[in-house]
């Protein structure tokens, strides 16, 4: 089910930048390296709402955007759907097998290969054809920085056990079916999120949904807390985001979060 929208509603599809220089330090967005993000909302009315914003080209901010590249498909109640065609409202199939709806969709341009700070590498996941099992997944994918799936890689199994955790894409990079890439040209990526933190199947492989986790918990600076929430209008403070459905490889995630 899809919540339709008329043509004044739909988004256009913005062209987006590479990152930007920083010109005066009166806010967070300008102490350092800056980037444009452009977010597409449901909003309270269950019209679809778009907006562009300068931010901080920092982790906290990027990996809020940098997950699913151009192409990849979100499996939907109604098939499978690009992500750049994917619109707030519709009804994502979880993991767990409920739908849930789309509440925000970010997407932002980086050079891949090049972080905007000092020393960040925005490199890709290319993730081949049954990589990972039959159809794991369906064709090649090309997962971005921030991209965590639902699957631990025989090198991570002993810190594990038997719980099911998300990893980071990259860390699956195994060098013959997942490799690390960096075209030499600028590409989109995105990422979304629901209303709670699930995993979603794209192109047959089992991804999770933005969630911020840990980062806002050890964040002091209280106007870049306010800058990053101002990117996602239905979140009114960090713990709207919810629980982790799913612990994380790599973060001090030892338990599943309560549902």
């Amino acid at each position: 089910m899809t919540i339709p929208l008329t043509r004044a509603q739909s988004v256009q599809r913005a062209t987006p930048v590479p990152p930007l220089p920083a010109r005066a330090p009166a806010s967070p967005a300008a102490q350092g390296p800056v980037r444009r993000y452009d977010v597409r909302s449901l909003g309270p009315d269950g019209s679809a709402l778009h907006s562009q914003h300068v931010a901080p080209a920092t982790p906290l901010f990027e990996e809020a955007f940098c997950a699913f590249s151009h192409g990849a498909l979100v499996e939907t109640v109604g098939g499978a759907v690009a992500i750049e065609d994917l619109q707030p409202g519709d009804l994502v199939s979880t993991v767990g097998g409920r739908a849930a709806p789309v509440l925000w969709i970010g997407s932002t341009l980086i050079l891949p290969g090049r972080g905007a700070a000092p020393g960040r590498n925005l490199s890709l996941t290319r993730i081949m054809a049954d990589a990972l099992g039959l159809q794991r997944p369906s064709a090649c994918v090309i997962a971005g920085p921030a991209a965590r799936l639902l699957h631990v890689p025989s090198h991570l199994r002993a810190l594990a056990g038997t719980m099911r955790m998300v990893t980071p894409a990259a860390d699956c990079v195994d060098g013959v079916n997942v490799i690390e890439t960096a075209p030499p040209a600028p590409v989109v990526l995105y990422h979304l999120c629901l209303p709670r933190h699930a995993a979603i199947r794209v192109s047959g492989l089992e991804f999770e949904t933005y969630h911020p986790g840990n980062r806002l918990r050890h964040l002091a600076d209280n106007a870049t807390r306010a800058l990053f929430l101002s990117l996602f209008p239905h979140i009114g403070a960090a713990g709207d985001f919810g629980p982790l459905a799913y612990p994380r490889i790599g973060e001090d995630q030892i338990e599943p979060s309560p549902a």
